[in-house]
């Protein structure tokens, strides 16, 4: 069963957006029985990429707008939305580490000292790491510190499908050189680490201009370095690709499968898994993928929170948390990004309608 919140999201307009629908009502949202959701945070345009500072405060990366916002008593009387960075080329990627906010931009990898401290100061950041490839097409990074204290970022292919570079790299606690943890990954937006394995979890978006419904978007798992994911060559457990041209790279047999195929174009971004005590206790562990959407298919799907359930590295279960966000083939919001906030709640990043959504647990 289903249940229907009955909170009414006010009508948000921002660049690029345009007109959003009046009718918007967060109560059309399907949620597990006992869950709610709510609109937590507003104004905050193109909102991307999430983490959560030592005191509470979010920082949200954006795309197209080269803005991070800082939210302050997010969700609270006190709440206040600061533009605390701008001018950056693409800042999806955001991460916390200590006292320190580290924000990706396309080419480089920028840390902000004593952040919460210096908000709405003068804070000027220091390079963490620069060198990364500069091309737009996928070129916008995910980021996140593995338990080891290592930064990953994925660099995304340059292309739809080509021989290039499309891996996932790491970077030293302190900086410095990176190294190639993953290859063969075309395009992942979306990293975490299993809460008791430590072993790194990922999104990733299959290649275009194979039809409706191939290849698919998958869920892969890399607990070693020097795993190969397939691309260009091979997409999914076991489809080649089209082009010849890409055989001789390697084969299906020889990639390592995704640990879940999903829905062919939906577009899978931020993941988390669940690791707070608010939710009921099978929900523990369970992780959550933000499906942005497909914009190639001649039929949508996506756009909406996928839950899974995994049994040691096995998926067992893969389906819908939260959706509604599509209706009659119109586009309502897209989820971008998932974090578990300090309270056990879900927050939901909405990059279509601007604003960052709490999911919660209320009881039957």
């Amino acid at each position: 069963m289903k249940l229907k919140t009955t909170l009414s999201l006010l009508v948000l307009m921002f660049a690029g957006a345009g007109q959003l629908r009046a009718d918007f009502d967060l109560g059309d949202i399907e949620l597990p029985d006992g869950f709610a959701i709510e609109e937590y945070v507003s104004g905050v345009s193109n909102a991307r990429g999430l983490a959560i500072g030592e005191n509470g405060t979010l920082f949200i990366g954006t795309r197209r707008l080269g803005k991070v916002y800082a939210v302050r008593d997010p969700g609270g009387p006190d709440q206040e939305v600061l533009e605390f960075a701008s001018g950056l080329i693409d800042p999806n990627g955001v991460a916390v580490r200590g006292s320190s906010l580290f924000v990706a931009e396309i080419h480089r990898v920028l840390e902000y000292e004593n952040v919460e401290e210096r908000l709405g100061q003068s804070n000027p950041p220091r390079v963490f790491h620069d060198g990364m490839p500069t091309a737009r097409h996928h070129g916008w990074r995910a980021i996140g510190f593995a338990p080891d204290g290592w930064l990953y970022v994925a660099q995304g292919a340059p292309c739809n499908v080509c021989d290039s570079y499309a891996t996932i790299d790491r970077i030293p606690p302190q900086g410095g050189e990176r190294e190639v943890w993953a290859r063969g990954v075309r395009n992942s937006v979306g990293l975490d680490w299993h809460p008791e394995t430590g072993e790194l979890w990922f999104t990733e978006n299959g290649r275009d201009l194979m039809g409706d419904d191939i290849p698919p978007c998958e869920l892969n798992h890399a607990p070693r370095a020097g795993m190969h994911f397939g691309f260009p060559f091979c997409h999914g457990k076991d489809i080649p690709d089209p082009d010849s041209k890409w055989a001789g790279l390697g084969d299906c047999a020889s990639a390592t499968p995704p640990a879940q195929e999903l829905g062919p174009h939906v577009a899978p971004v931020g993941l988390a898994f669940y690791t707070g005590e608010a939710f009921p206790d099978e929900y523990r562990g369970r992780l959550f993928v933000a499906e942005h959407g497909s914009w190639n298919r001649s039929r949508k799907i996506g756009y909406r929170v996928m839950m899974l359930d995994i049994d040691g590295n096995e998926v067992v279960s893969y389906e819908p948390f939260a959706e509604g966000w599509l209706r009659d083939e119109e586009t309502l919001g897209r989820p971008a990004y998932v974090i578990v906030d300090r309270d056990g709640s879900l927050l939901i990043s909405d990059d279509h309608r601007g604003v960052v959504y709490r999911v919660r647990y209320i009881g039957s």
